[in-house]
């Protein structure tokens, strides 16, 4: 767990929106709006935005409790040392506090001005991303971002009950996709970051069970990956443009897992990495170009 450091430049606002993962926010966001916009309903287009920003300040505030309490290992790793913690811009203190108080009052905010099921699913998601992937999960397995990648795959979920007040076969679709997708994703990441990791004390998969298994369960997880991300066609939420997109896009990526399968190779770590990024916003953004029956807007 962390401690206060020292701060030695004065907080910015820039420290701010960084404490708050804004390249994480900008996922969570965009596939929360997909969750909204597939939806079959009305809602009025001041509590979709609320919905929005209040799925957004929650998952910001998640990361900012996540810094706080990963500010020892963060100092460790190069890719995160200049995180504002370790870098002693802010007080880890504060980040609890401001991440705490945001947590709350997003919460708040969606179940007084969008509905109690979207505002349950919010809570459940930050919860589970602090404490069971955060505290318990991370420095304890290598299951850590497999299991703790669900709290990442909420925000659909999210955004179609804020239109629906209920949860579907389809929103458990889209949970599902971003779930099995974590692994490949963030195991690219740890195959080239791996010695990062094992500074850090961290049990990424190809620390504890070796680059080759590593290799094999990537390439597992982006097979899997092919049923769930055309589902939405089979579901009747897309038409078929969507599924042959999705279908194409699939098979993109467990190309370059088998190519990194065969041949252990970082610079193929670093490209499957790259390529899942891209991956997961164009097939929710095909999602939203593709749907059938979008979402209806009100202005009351």
């Amino acid at each position: 767990m962390s401690a206060s450091v020292s701060r030695p430049h004065p907080a910015t606002l820039k420290t701010y929106l960084d404490l708050f993962k804004p390249r994480v926010m900008s996922l969570v966001v965009f596939t929360g709006l997909v969750g909204l916009w597939l939806a079959p309903g009305t809602i009025s287009i001041w509590q979709a935005a609320l919905a929005i920003v209040c799925i957004a300040l929650n998952a910001g505030a998640a990361g900012a409790i996540n810094m706080w309490y990963d500010a020892d290992i963060d100092a460790i790793m190069e890719r995160t040392a200049q995180r504002p913690i370790p870098a002693g811009h802010i007080r880890a203190e504060t980040a609890l506090y401001l991440g705490a108080g945001v947590s709350l009052a997003s919460a708040i905010l969606m179940a007084l001005g969008v509905n109690w099921v979207a505002a349950g699913l919010l809570i459940i998601a930050n919860l589970y991303y602090v404490f069971i992937y955060t505290m318990w999960l991370k420095r304890r397995t290598p299951q850590n971002i497999v299991i703790g990648g669900a709290a990442g795959a909420f925000p659909p979920m999210i955004g179609w009950a804020a239109v629906t007040g209920d949860v579907s076969w389809t929103s458990f679709m889209l949970f599902l996709l971003i779930f099995v997708w974590t692994p490949p994703h963030f195991w690219g990441l740890a195959l080239y970051r791996e010695g990062d990791y094992g500074k850090a004390g961290i049990p990424m998969m190809p620390n504890v069970a070796g680059r080759t298994s590593t290799r094999l369960q990537i390439l597992i997880y982006a097979v899997l990956i092919v049923p769930v991300a055309v589902s939405p066609t089979l579901l009747g939420v897309t038409s078929w443009a969507y599924f042959w997109c999705a279908l194409i896009l699939s098979l993109a990526l467990v190309g370059l897992s088998v190519q990194l399968y065969l041949k252990d190779s970082d610079l193929k770590a670093r490209q499957l990495f790259g390529l899942s990024i891209g991956y997961l916003f164009l097939i929710f953004g095909l999602m939203m170009v593709f749907a059938i029956t979008p979402v209806t807007f009100t202005w009351l």
